[in-house]
């Protein structure tokens, strides 16, 4: 599977950006679950935003609950993260992730730089 994330830029705060991660390869229909990580400068990866493959079960990092939204598009093949009412501490480098199974090891798509200014 390989995982191709797009859709990152500058924005001011209280800006909107959308990111895409489109999944191809053989093995993307046997994928369990998908996700955004962001890592900003001196800090540890984390886990924003996951969903089942269905397209079920959302989860939300507390900092994002009712400003991001993830959703899968059957159709395209995507897993996308609507992000509304950005602020600074949203900025950090973003990353589409899935993974098979609930104990298998996350594939991972390049990061996209998201920078929002105060």
């Amino acid at each position: 599977v390989q995982l191709q994330a797009s859709g990152g830029g500058l924005v001011q705060d209280g800006a909107s950006l959308r990111l895409s991660c489109e999944a191809s390869g053989r093995a993307y229909i046997s994928l369990y679950k998908a996700a955004w990580f962001r890592q900003a400068p001196g800090k540890e990866r984390e886990l924003v935003a996951s969903i089942a493959w269905n397209g079920r079960n959302p989860y939300y990092l507390d900092s994002v609950k009712g400003r991001f939204t993830i959703s899968r598009d059957g159709a395209k093949n995507t897993v996308d993260l609507q992000m509304v009412n950005l602020k600074a501490e949203d900025s950090a480098v973003y990353y589409c992730a899935a993974t098979s199974g609930s104990h298998t090891p996350w594939i991972w798509g390049q990061g996209t730089q998201v920078t929002v200014s105060s």
